[in-house]
Formats: C-alpha cells, structure tokens, sequence
C-alpha cells in the first residue's frame, strides 16, 4: 500500500473504506457498481491498484491502474509545467544624472530585454556631492527611460528617493499580438487609384474648328 504523504493524493487500496464504488477497470471499461473488498481483489488479481479517482461521487468513482507508474507521470507533468513557467526576478539598471548618451542607450537596451524576458527592473539614479541640489536632472533621466521602454513596462509609481538614489520601479506588461496581415484587396484600393487618369499628364489636343 502507498503511503499517504499529500493531503490531495487519492486513496488507494484498503485506505478506501466505503462499503461499495462505481469501478473502471484498467482500459477504461466502466464495470459498474460493486462491493470495494470486491474491487480491491481484482486489482491485486491484476498486480495493479485500485485508485480512487473521483471521491465526492455517489457512490465514489475507482479506476484499477498502475498507481506507481500514474503518481510518476503526474510528478514529471508537474516538474515540465514548472521549467516552462517563467520566473520573474529583479533586476537594477544605475545611471547618472549626467549619464552620456552612448551609456544611456546601451542601458536602456539592458532595461527592454529584461522587459521583455518578464523581469521587474529597479532603475536607479545615483547623486554625489553637489549633484543632490539636481534633482530634476534625475528625473529627466527616468522620464526618458520610460519614454524608451513604455511599450515594454510601466512604471509602479512616481519615482522616490532612497538616500542619494532615485529609484523608480518598472514592471513588464504583456505584449499585444502582432498586427495582422492586410486582408485580400486590402492595398487594391490605392493601386486602382494610381491606375486612373493621371492629373499631371497632359490634356489631349483639340483639332482647330472643334
């Protein structure tokens, strides 16, 4: 018997106690209503299980199976489903208040990939010495951030002071579909009208006397 170690894990076996189950046997043949003793001795006339599968039934639904072998497959789904998931981690981009234009591109394009990978950024602006009187400077930094990345994230808040940092939080939001394609005849239109008479040619001749 299989020892329960989830609270969700189905019953299998002698852990069913009800007197009587609706029984599926191993190729899915639905047997019918009979006693659990009786279902459990055919299981194990199988060398297979018997597992509860459907418990809130009247009378409980039981399938005769390879537990060992389901529990196993349901484990492998579950760790394939994980490594698909993306996980999302924080990352830190820190700039200057007087941050030179090639920095500040090759920054932001750090910013739009973990944007685009799903990851929160922390974007910082580090002042020293006089520069704190500056602050505005390092808002016009953030602000062009923004205006760089905001089709990637959008900021969480208006930025904030930590000590000589200015901090502003961005998170990804999800990207819209490509455009579609145009529809059949769908650049016709402007292809028939270039087809018409055209305006800058020049007027037929008029015989004289017409």
């Amino acid at each position: 018997m299989f020892p329960r170690t989830e609270e969700d894990a189905p019953r299998v076996n002698q852990e069913i106690t009800v007197p009587q189950v609706l029984l599926v046997d191993e190729n899915g043949v639905k047997v019918g209503q009979i006693d659990t003793a009786e279902a459990v001795r055919m299981a194990e006339e199988r060398m297979l299980d018997l597992v509860e599968v459907a418990p809130l039934a009247k009378p409980p639904v039981c399938r005769i199976m390879d537990y060992g072998k389901y529990r196993y497959q349901l484990q492998k789904k579950e760790k394939d489903a994980r490594k698909k998931q993306k996980v999302q981690t924080l990352k830190e981009i820190k700039m200057r208040p007087k941050i030179d234009e090639h920095d500040f591109n090759f920054k932001v394009k750090a910013i739009r990939n973990f944007l685009e990978e799903g990851h929160r950024v922390k974007v910082s602006v580090f002042f020293r010495g006089r520069e704190m009187a500056f602050l505005s400077r390092g808002e016009e930094v953030l602000n062009r951030v923004m205006a760089e990345c905001g089709a990637l994230g959008k900021a969480e808040g208006s930025p904030r002071m930590e000590g000589r940092y200015m901090r502003m939080m961005v998170t990804p939001v999800p990207q819209s579909a490509k455009p579609a394609a145009p529809k059949d005849g769908a650049e016709s239109a402007p292809r028939k009208a270039a087809s018409g008479p055209n305006p800058e040619a020049p007027a037929p001749a008029v015989a004289e006397g017409a």
